[in-house]
C-alpha cells in the first residue's frame, strides 16, 4: 500500500506540475534576467509552491469538513478537474493557456514578482496540482507514515522543477520544439487515466457511504 500510493502521488504530482512544460514559459517570463536572477526566480518559486501545497496536504481535510463536502464528492470533482488538465495536455491547449498567462503577466509588468506570480502560483501549485494534493492526502487518512511520504514527494516534485528552471535553457535546446510537444501529449495520456481512476474511486467511496 505505501509503495502504491507513494507511486500513484509521484506521477500524479510530477504530470500535473510539468516541470519541463514549464521550461519555455520560465525563459519567456525571465528574458532580460541574468543567470543570477534566474536561479533566485527558479529557487523561490519552487519553495513557495511547496509551502503552499504543504499547507493543502494538512489542512485541506479540515477545510473539507467546514464546508460541508464530502471527501468522495471531492475526489470526483478533482478527478474530472485533472481530466480536463489532461486533455488540455493531449491537444495542446493547456500549453497556449499558459502561454497566454505568461504575455499577460509580462503586459502588466508583474515581472518583478514572477516567482510568486505566476511561476509559483498559478503554473507550479495550480488548481490541479492542489486538487491532487487534497485527494492524495485524503488517501493517506491521516496516516503519519503516508502523510510524510506525500511530504517527502512534494519535495521531490519541487526539487524536479526547480531543477529543470535551473537548467532550462539547456533543457530547452535539448527537446527542441518537437520533443517539448512529445513529452506533454504523453504525460496528458497518463494523466487522463489517472483521473478516470480518481473518478472511480471517488464513486466506489459514494457508493460504499
Amino acid at each position: 500500500m505505501t509503495i502504491e500510493f507513494l507511486t500513484n502521488a509521484l506521477v500524479t504530482l510530477f504530470v500535473i506540475v510539468e516541470p519541463l512544460a514549464l521550461v519555455p514559459i520560465f525563459l519567456s517570463v525571465t528574458q532580460g534576467f541574468s543567470a543570477d536572477q534566474r536561479r533566485q526566480v527558479a529557487w523561490r518559486a519552487s519553495l513557495i509552491a511547496f509551502i503552499v501545497l504543504a499547507l493543502c496536504a494538512f489542512f485541506g481535510d479540515w477545510v473539507l469538513r467546514k464546508l460541508g463536502i464530502s471527501l468522495p464528492a471531492f475526489r470526483i470533482a478533482g478527478g474530472l478537474l485533472l481530466f480536463v488538465i489532461g486533455f488540455e495536455m493531449v491537444f495542446g491547449l493547456r500549453a497556449d493557456r499558459k502561454g497566454a498567462v505568461d504575455r499577460e503577466v509580462i503586459d502588466k509588468d508583474h515581472i518583478i514578482r514572477v516567482a510568486a506570480f505566476p511561476m509559483a502560483i498559478p503554473l507550479l501549485a495550480g488548481p490541479g496540482a492542489i486538487a491532487a494534493t487534497l485527494l492524495i492526502s485524503g488517501q493517506a487518512a491521516g496516516d503519519p507514515g503516508l502523510m510524510a511520504g506525500l511530504i517527502a514527494v512534494l519535495a521531490v516534485v519541487l526539487a524536479a522543477s526547480w531543477a529543470c528552471l535551473r537548467i532550462a535553457e539547456r533543457v530547452n535546446r535539448l527537446l527542441g520544439t518537437l520533443g517539448n510537444v512529445v513529452v506533454s501529449r504523453l504525460l496528458g495520456i497518463l494523466l487522463a487515466a489517472l483521473a478516470v481512476q480518481f473518478v472511480i474511486d471517488g464513486v466506489r467511496a459514494a457508493i460504499r457511504a
